[in-house]
């Protein structure tokens, strides 16, 4: 069994990177024009994979959180801020408790997607650490990009398609091909460093 100490410890650190991913320009890589790459999924996906699914589901609703601070407070782009929190609105439009939702959730099936799919690709093919690394980490990514774009696209579609004078398929197609693969694809690579990082560490220590 894990040891209580080095867990609270390891969370603790992970948890300070989220915090530093989100709330400075480190966190954030330039892909397309004014598009960025977020590297706030990475903590999410090393804590499930170091720390399992419901540690890593925390680690995602703490991202949620610090987002819907950026969001509130100082949006990267103040023209969609309504979509992510209901206290930044924009002339006649306003958030609402949706808002909340889009924010919060599908960083914290970041977590969860990710145990799942480590946990089933662990058990079926235990000799592919870093493949199942990987597979796990880009389902993960891909399950915020989907789900932050869905959202968006169910709750808000015409909204946004108004303010940006698009369709709102253009844009969720152009965003997913310009950003999430780009990101899951980061976010992968990272994770797989880092775990094999991280698993030296704890086994030089023992």
């Amino acid at each position: 069994m894990r040891n209580k100490s080095l867990v609270i410890a390891q969370f603790g650190v992970l948890l300070s990177i989220e915090a530093i991913f989100c709330f400075t320009p480190l966190g954030s890589l330039p892909a397309l024009g004014p598009i960025v790459m977020t590297l706030a999924l990475i903590p999410v996906v090393i804590t499930t994979i170091i720390l399992g699914t419901e540690a890593g589901s925390l680690m995602g609703f703490f991202a949620g959180l610090f987002s819907f601070i950026v969001w509130t407070f100082v949006p990267p782009n103040p023209l969609v801020a309504f979509v992510f929190t209901p206290f930044y609105p924009l002339g006649e439009y306003t958030g609402n408790f949706l808002s909340v939702l889009i924010c919060f959730v599908p960083r914290i099936l970041v977590g969860t997607v990710t145990g799942i799919t480590y946990t089933f690709l662990k058990k079926k093919w235990p000799e592919m650490k870093k493949t199942n690394v990987a597979i796990s980490a880009i389902l993960g990514s891909m399950t915020n990009t989907i789900g932050v774009l869905g959202g968006i696209w169910i709750f808000f579609g015409s909204i946004y398609s108004d303010l940006f004078g698009v369709a709102m398929l253009a844009i969720v197609t152009g965003l997913v091909l310009t950003n999430g693969i780009p990101e899951a694809i980061l976010t992968a690579i990272t994770s797989v460093a880092l775990n094999r990082f991280i698993r030296k560490e704890e086994n030089d220590n023992q």
